[in-house]
């Protein structure tokens, strides 16, 4: 017998009532804000978020971490834009990050099904675009929609360039790691899983989230990691170990470790994304060829390298980035001040 208890004129006294929609894209989770929010001031997003982390990161905290979150949630955090379709930053259990593809994938998918854009606006009979202003630039996304749904949503992200190849590092506890940088529109280190006895499925994940957290930390350390344009995307966000697919007709498997140990569940938009400028760049990657990249939970992201441009220095590609997301819940958070773990709390 089921009880059913009628609470929905029920509502907290006192303190922040937070409605978000969460969703998921390869198993990676994202919850989006969707009300609730105090005013966040700024023009742009890298202000915007800005102001929100020295005012409001008691949000970040209370809805990625615990009782709400868990130690690998991840959100977003979506406004209206001045020159886009909107403005969005992104939050994870460290703190805030500068690009994230699997968000781009579910937020596209929100928008469409919920009304938010009208289908077809642009005229295109295969699909609808929605533009992002993110913290790392611009990004454009196409949703392919039938019967009423979004079934497939591909963008095309940031320029994407190789930072340092053919790196190396004693890193404490591990050995001597090989290791190539690149920038997705976040940047990454990538790491030969055979090379360290890895393997990459979830059988596995504790064994490579100490792995990427001390590799990380090492490489952080010893090497100046710098946006040519942007000082607050400079810094090293997560490892990327990579290894051959279960499935022989896909490309290859890559597990994303980043923040302060999150393992990503899908293939991750800006990891592929950098994936594939050092394919490029090595030459087993030409224009418009597309790979199909697998997560550690078997979920798949395409990457096609689209263009080939100068971004300041670098040799730079236009990679575009495929895949779906599905809505799993809606959420309407309180945050009562008497709570004492109102903020939230984490372990990792």
């Amino acid at each position: 017998m089921t009880v059913f208890i009628d609470d929905s004129a029920w509502k907290p006294q006192t303190g922040l009532v937070v409605k978000t929609v969460d969703m998921h894209t390869g198993g990676e989770p994202l919850r989006i804000v969707t009300d609730g929010l105090p005013p966040i001031d700024g023009s742009t997003v890298l202000e915007k978020r800005r102001f929100f982390k020295e005012n409001y990161d008691f949000l970040r905290t209370g809805l990625m971490w615990e009782p709400r979150g868990h130690a690998d949630m991840y959100g977003a955090i979506v406004t209206p834009s001045n020159n886009a379709d909107f403005d969005v930053f992104f939050l994870h259990n460290e703190g805030y990050s500068t690009m994230c593809g699997h968000a781009i994938i579910a937020l596209t998918t929100l928008v469409l099904e919920a009304g938010l854009l009208r289908r077809a606006a642009k005229g295109d009979e295969n699909g609808t675009s929605v533009t992002f202003n993110v913290p790392a630039g611009r990004i454009q996304a196409r949703a392919k929609i039938s019967a009423g749904r979004v079934c497939d949503v591909t963008f095309r992200n940031v320029p994407s360039f190789v930072f340092l190849k053919d790196g190396a590092i004693e890193v404490p506890g591990i050995g001597r790691v090989q290791f190539d940088i690149a920038f997705g529109g976040a940047f990454y280190a990538l790491v030969d899983a055979h090379s360290l006895g890895l393997s990459l499925t979830p059988e596995s994940f504790i064994a490579l989230i100490e792995a990427g957290r001390r590799i990380k930390h090492a490489i952080a350390q010893a090497f100046d990691v710098s946006h040519p344009y942007e000082k607050d995307l400079s810094f090293l966000y997560g490892v990327i170990f990579t290894g051959p697919p279960l499935e022989t007709h896909h490309h290859s498997r890559n597990v994303c470790i980043f923040a302060a140990g999150e393992v990503d569940r899908s293939a991750t938009g800006s990891g592929v994304s950098a994936r594939a400028a050092l394919h490029h760049a090595r030459g087993d990657l030409e224009l418009n060829r597309t790979i199909v990249i697998e997560s550690i939970l078997g979920s798949t992201m395409s990457v096609t390298v689209t263009e080939a441009v100068k971004f300041g220095t670098y040799d730079a590609v236009v990679p575009e980035v495929g895949g779906s997301a599905f809505v799993t819940g809606r959420h309407e958070f309180f945050f009562d001040p008497a709570d004492p773990l109102r903020r939230g709390f984490i372990f990792r």
